[in-house]
């Protein structure tokens, strides 16, 4: 009763604001992370703030300390965001909580069609009930995690002879999981230009979701499936399918054979760091690091080469990033809040977002025909937004989350148990879980 209500009051609070404008101005607060894309849109609302005559105030949080952050202050009914850029799997919690403005009166009022958005950031970022009409976001930073690779490397002429003499097929850019491994294990230990390099800097970080981000890499294509897609939250047989088995196994013997020594632990920045400092041959990142990695003094231009993650046995898909931008439901604001997504959505303001660092999810942007010769890994983020699966949403998504570190962590770094046991002690979590619930 308490969510059916809030829906109806949202949704009229979002029809009174429709097509208006701010008779007074008003002072908006935007929380975010903090990174570079952050800082790019600090400039580029000064557009918004000349046009509306709304001051925009910014709260961006350290990454490590983002969620914890963010998430704490949602829930406590806090007034600090007007606006928030929020991570995908909060969407869930946010709309049954009470804690989003639903935006569909909002769109249609003023023609903003999630048709105009890649569909799965749609799904991702601004859907729930997943696969539903119903939004509370707008597709805001679009992500996805992918690979990058020494292009240098792979093109001397004595490594191409030796790989191909070992292996019998050419270094290049993998064709499949296989082949990455195979890489992986060809660099690993070897000595390039009087330094030993290592194979490939994968995600392994326990504490938050580092290693749940990586490995599901491996896990979606080899079979690996979140529930029966035919019966929600039935979880055996799908989360620990024989092929779900095989791509823990094989994430496991990926970071066995190919990963740097004291890399169990890692995550984005330790595997950038890895990358730029010349420690390895291949990196697993999330898309938005591509810019900076393109331009770095060390491995960027030519010396760098980028790709989708390669398909496995059962298809090819990647780990969705990346975040959608809501109205907060306890702002005082939310007028002139709903004001800046309508500024925000325009085509010319989303090309723009990404020509200053951000990475639009508008389909007119990102499937323009010169988009995919702008940059050297526009090609890449295409492909890799393609083929994108997430994480859940569920309002106990941090839940599901921990656990599924917890174990998989424990089989892949810490060597303990086998990777059936590993995944149905998952399928053992997340059913607890969903009992607690009432779900199941």
């Amino acid at each position: 009763m308490r969510i059916s209500k809030f829906l109806i009051s949202t949704a009229v609070i979002a029809m009174s604001f429709v097509g208006t404008t701010s008779a007074v101005a008003q002072d908006l607060t935007l929380c975010w992370a903090s990174w570079d894309p952050a800082n790019a849109l600090v400039e580029m609302s000064k557009d918004f703030e000349a046009k509306s005559g709304n001051t925009m105030h910014f709260e961006f949080v350290p990454w490590p300390n983002f969620a914890d952050r963010m998430l704490n202050e949602l829930n406590s009914g806090g007034h600090l965001c007007d606006l928030m850029i929020g991570d995908s799997q909060w969407i869930g919690g946010a709309a049954e909580n009470g804690q989003y403005v639903k935006l569909n009166d909002f769109f249609d009022a003023n023609n903003i069609s999630m048709d105009d958005f890649l569909p799965a950031t749609v799904v991702g970022y601004a859907e729930w009930p997943k696969n539903t009409p119903n939004y509370w976001a707008l597709p805001a930073f679009a992500d996805v995690v992918g690979w990058t690779y020494r292009k240098d490397w792979f093109g001397r002429p004595e490594l191409q002879k030796k790989f191909k003499a070992k292996y019998g097929y050419p270094l290049d850019a993998p064709a499949n999981l296989e082949q990455l491994k195979d890489i992986a294990e060809f660099f690993q230990g070897r000595e390039i230009d009087g330094k030993k390099v290592y194979g490939a800097a994968i995600y392994t970080e326990r504490g938050s979701e580092g290693i749940t981000m990586g490995v599901t890499n491996a896990l979606y294509n080899y079979g690996f499936k979140y529930q029966n897609p035919k019966k929600p939250y039935d979880l055996e047989g799908y989360v620990n399918s024989p092929g779900a088995v095989k791509g823990l196994e094989y994430y496991k013997a990926l970071y066995d054979a190919g990963t740097p020594p004291g890399s169990s632990d890692w995550y984005m920045s330790e595997d950038i760091d890895a990358y730029k400092s010349g420690q390895v041959a291949m990196q697993m990142n999330f898309a938005f690091i591509w810019p900076g990695v393109n331009v770095d003094p060390n491995v960027g231009g030519d010396r760098t080469g980028y790709f989708a993650n390669p398909p496995g046995p059962a298809g090819q898909f990647a780990q969705l990033g990346g975040q959608g931008i809501s109205v907060v439901a306890n702002s005082p604001h939310k007028d002139a809040a709903l004001e800046y997504i309508k500024w925000f959505a325009q085509p010319e303001i989303q090309a723009r977002w990404t020509e200053m660092g951000g990475a639009s999810a508008m389909r007119s942007v990102v499937e323009a025909p010169d988009f995919p010769s702008k940059k050297p890994y526009n090609k890449a983020f295409l492909k890799s937004m393609s083929i994108v699966k997430d994480f859940w949403a569920e309002p106990s998504y941090a839940s599901l989350l921990l656990a599924m570190q917890a174990r998989v962590h424990n089989y892949v770094i810490a060597g303990q148990g086998t990777a059936r046991e590993a995944l149905d002690g998952i399928v053992k979590d997340w059913t607890e879980i969903f009992e607690d619930e009432g779900k199941l």
